[in-house]
């Protein structure tokens, strides 16, 4: 079946759509938003501190780009309600939910106290579940709703970065699958992307170890550290109209670790 150049072009365009990206204002979550941005996308950009945000933001508005701050700290249920109030008042539709925001406390399984175990499942887990359901009515109104989470590959094999948080990356796997299925009829498709080490602020201090790094690079068939604008690609493709039959799926970004055999 022959396809038109317009709609060939609108396959691959986001133009028209808007998007919601936490943990938008460094790292990963800055280059998903920009990468969305230039696809033409309106992107409402979440982040807990507001000046870098404001800053990232000022930057992309000075290119042309519809990009909008919304600052607020995503692993407080307030915040969240405030924030989806926020979107239906102002935009009044959400086509995407880009589930970013995520932190680590690195120790033995053992030396972990309440309040650290509690904050990293508030800010990997709660949050991602919590805007699923409050976004869920603006995506269905969509017609056709995406949502991707960002999990690692922590969550698909054991990686030396404490079990809390592989834990919140297994279930945001996890989640992404029951939610593709139980979603479907509303018309929302739900995607994960699962990151290797990405040059970022969050992986910066354990690379700066060189002989960690050394075993990082062993272990990876490419060979190097990935970057940021590396994950933001897998996420604006399953962004967008060409990826439409794609649901429940998670896909690595990880230069080959996680199929790499000894």
């Amino acid at each position: 079946m022959s396809t038109s150049p317009a709609e060939f072009a609108a396959r691959w365009s986001l133009q028209g759509k808007v998007l919601l990206v936490t943990g938008a204002s460094a790292g990963i979550g800055a280059a998903i938003a920009e990468e969305l941005l230039r696809l033409g996308a309106t992107v409402l950009a979440v982040a807990r501190r507001p000046e870098p945000l404001q800053q990232a933001v000022a930057d992309w508005q000075a290119q042309g780009l519809a990009a909008y701050a919304l600052p607020g700290d995503v692993s407080q249920p307030e915040t969240r309600r405030a924030l989806l109030v926020q979107v239906q008042q102002n935009w009044e539709r959400l086509d995407g939910l880009i589930n970013n925001v995520g932190t680590n406390i690195r120790k033995p399984t053992t030396a972990y106290g309440e309040e650290e175990y509690r904050h990293v499942m508030a800010t990997n887990l709660d949050s991602t579940f919590a805007l699923c359901q409050l976004a869920h009515p603006l995506l269905q109104a969509s017609g056709a709703g995406v949502i991707v989470n960002i999990s690692s590959v922590a969550g698909l094999t054991h990686l030396r970065t404490g079990a809390v948080y592989g834990m919140t990356k297994a279930a945001l796997v996890q989640l992404t699958r029951n939610l593709a299925a139980e979603w479907a009829p509303d018309g929302i498709r739900v995607n994960c992307v699962a990151p290797w080490y990405i040059h970022t602020p969050l992986a910066a201090g354990v690379l700066a170890n060189d002989d960690y790094r050394q075993q990082v690079l062993g272990r990876t068939p490419a060979g190097r550290i990935g970057e940021p604008r590396e994950v933001a690609a897998a996420v604006a493709f399953l962004c967008l109209p060409a990826a439409a039959y794609i649901s429940g799926q998670t896909l690595a970004v990880d230069g080959g670790f996680v199929v790499n055999g000894f």
